[in-house]
């Protein structure tokens, strides 16, 4: 007799598989992969090489604990596992963006023969007074009404607060920043790209981690609302129709 938990996964397994599929921006995001994809293994010196890792950003780069770089040469029985354990995990990280990608381009509008009772329920679950959220406020919504998203978030401060103990306490706080950057990728670079010009042509020494920490923050929370996003539309229920 199957567990209840089976019935359950599948449904959503399903879904990520479609959302991954079912549009022309996840579709087109997982072309562009193959690409990069194929290119790391067939020309490993080349500039297109180390794109996949990008591509598959942030989840891609836990792969940086692997004892296995791109461009490596394969030899022996554990060198061929990493290899193999890292085109894995690179594939499932691409699978996940596009699934994310996917939810972002698929509206989770009702269908309009959704049974009535069902709404009239849901309206009265809703408490009394209340309005659906608008603006930012709606906008933002994704990023903390679910656990994948406030996990994230969690993973994100913990990695920017890391970066600030590190540039205020520390006489030489190193690499601390590749922490937050890797964790808020790709979006980061961009916070890389705009405090690069002021730690290096300003006086003010404290502006240039400004500047990079409020990029971190925002791409966190862009990040976020895309994880949010893929949960909702995880968690949604497959309608039915009406008896």
């Amino acid at each position: 007799m199957p567990t209840a938990s089976h019935p359950r996964r599948a449904p959503r397994l399903r879904r990520l598989l479609a959302l991954a599929s079912g549009n022309w921006l996840a579709r087109g995001y997982l072309a562009v992969f193959a690409v990069s994809f194929a290119a790391m293994f067939l020309f490993p010196d080349s500039a297109v090489a180390g794109s996949s890792l990008t591509l598959t950003a942030p989840l891609s780069f836990l792969c940086v604990f692997l004892p296995l770089a791109p461009s490596a040469e394969i030899d022996g029985a554990a060198d061929v596992t990493a290899m193999v354990v890292f085109a894995a995990w690179l594939l499932l990280c691409a699978l996940v963006n596009a699934a994310v990608l996917g939810a972002l381009a698929t509206r989770a509008a009702a269908p309009r023969v959704a049974d009535p009772a069902a709404r009239q329920r849901t309206d009265m679950e809703a408490p009394a007074g209340t309005t659906r959220p608008k603006g930012l406020r709606a906008l933002l919504a994704p990023a903390v009404d679910n656990w994948l998203a406030r996990g994230y978030l969690a993973v994100v401060a913990v990695a920017l607060g890391f970066f600030l103990c590190a540039e205020l306490v520390l006489p030489d706080p190193g690499f601390a920043g590749i922490w937050p950057l890797m964790a808020t990728a790709p979006s980061s670079f961009l916070a890389v790209a705009a405090s690069a010009p002021i730690e290096e042509f300003s006086s003010i020494t404290w502006l240039g981690p400004l500047v990079f920490s409020l990029g971190v923050v925002l791409s966190g929370l862009v990040n976020a609302v895309l994880l949010g996003l893929l949960a909702r539309r995880l968690r949604a229920r497959e309608p039915h129709p009406a008896v």
